[in-house]
């Protein structure tokens, strides 16, 4: 058994960094060593940064995102159409889309997609919440924007099936080659997708 190099206070400090995402345990070690070595430049601004995240951060009761404001800063923002409503799996989906700046809609995040075999039913999402919104009227579009996974296609016919009849259109985003990619690396279910969602030119 390995003998311990350091105190208490910096095996905790490793347990924790090794627990977030795209970090193990390695990882985690030389994270925890860098933070230390720049004390003063990093560490203690982290720990500030950390505790007052820790004491402000809310999620959004209109839409799902995380914001230091309720309703959060999409949700408010009058320069946005808010009649159009794209709605993602995470709040993770929402970042990627606005740093793309692709569009300039409202968001609902669902926190997550159904699955029977995990046991994540409807009410474990923030599904209802998106049908209260557009049951509110002034809502024309929903853009489904959930993973190409078998839980995101199953997530986005529940959500289809439970808006039909709200007089809102519903749209999709849509699957297939990306920019840049060449068709002999893509996989089969890709290039599928592609195919169906073939437009004119």
């Amino acid at each position: 058994m390995a003998k311990r190099v350091t105190g208490p206070e910096i095996e905790k400090l490793i347990q924790l960094l090794a627990k977030v995402p795209g970090l193990g345990p390695r990882s985690a070690r030389r994270a925890a060593l860098h933070l230390i070595k720049k004390k003063d430049q990093l560490l203690g601004p982290l720990g500030h940064a950390m505790g007052e995240a820790y004491d402000k951060v809310k999620i959004c009761s209109c839409c799902g995102n995380v914001d230091t404001v309720d309703p959060c800063t999409v949700c408010t923002d009058v320069a946005r159409d808010q009649s159009v409503i794209i709605v993602v799996e995470d709040v993770s989906d929402l970042w990627a889309l606005e740093r793309a700046a692709a569009m300039n809609a409202a968001y609902h995040v669902l926190g997550g997609t159904l699955s029977p075999l995990d046991g994540i039913g409807p009410d474990d999402l923030n599904i209802k919440g998106l049908i209260d919104r557009v049951a509110k009227g002034g809502i024309r579009e929903i853009i489904i924007a959930v993973n190409a996974t078998v839980e995101g296609q199953t997530t986005a016919h529940y959500i289809t099936d439970h808006l039909t009849g709200l007089d809102v259109k519903i749209t999709r985003l849509a699957h297939g080659v990306p920019v840049g990619g060449e068709l002999d690396y893509l996989d089969e279910g890709t290039l599928s997708a592609a195919i169906r969602a073939r437009t004119a030119i």
